[in-house]
């Protein structure tokens, strides 16, 4: 007898809840199943996974093949992890002690980065229905105010800039006196 680790759909329309069962491979997918091992609610966000990892690897151990979905799911929650670490201890590889501390730490960081998207999660919501319901308070940036060494250091500066252009005002003022100076010269010369 062939046996799978996969999906079996429960809820309502538009709104599936999956049970993750073991179940005969010829057995239609909502029909009779071996054991149900845990729950996949892909509706939540992050999707929600409650497994019962332990038994997932004893039956992954005994033969049962999981769909490709379940393989995802599995490899998300540890427990395709958790069978490599096995496989290490049995080939002598490291301890069955270190294998359960590296199998831990990996959990704890797992669990870690989900409890921060779903704070994360539960934040984005809360600030989406706070501009719908028109509560959130725009956020207005205020000019930084300068202080008074920035004045004098913006006047210094206007001030160099303003006796350069006059400099260069007064470099173009010369040139045309002249050109009219030697006219005039020319036309009472002649």
């Amino acid at each position: 007898m062939s046996v799978r680790i996969r999906l079996q759909r429960h809820g309502r329309k538009q709104t599936p809840i999956y049970h993750i069962v073991i179940a005969d491979a010829r057995a239609p997918r909502d029909g009779s199943f071996i054991e149900r091992i845990g729950i996949y609610n892909p509706m939540t966000k992050p999707a929600t996974i409650d497994i019962d990892r332990m038994k997932a690897y004893e039956w992954m151990t005994n033969g049962a093949q999981p769909t490709e979905t379940v393989r995802a799911i599995l490899r998300f929650k540890g427990v395709l992890y958790y069978k490599h670490l096995q496989r290490g201890v049995s080939k002598g590889a490291f301890s069955a002690e270190e294998a359960e501390i590296k199998f831990r730490a990996w959990v704890d960081a797992k669990e870690a980065k989900i409890e921060e998207r779903v704070k994360a999660t539960a934040a984005e919501r809360k600030e989406r229905a706070a501009q719908i319901s028109g509560t959130v308070k725009k956020v207005v940036k205020k000019k930084v105010e300068e202080t008074p060494v920035e004045d004098e250091l913006l006047n210094v500066d206007l001030a160099e800039q303003a006796a350069a252009e006059t400099a260069d005002d007064a470099e173009v003022t010369p040139e045309a006196p002249a050109a009219e100076d030697t006219n005039t010269e020319t036309t009472t010369e002649a």
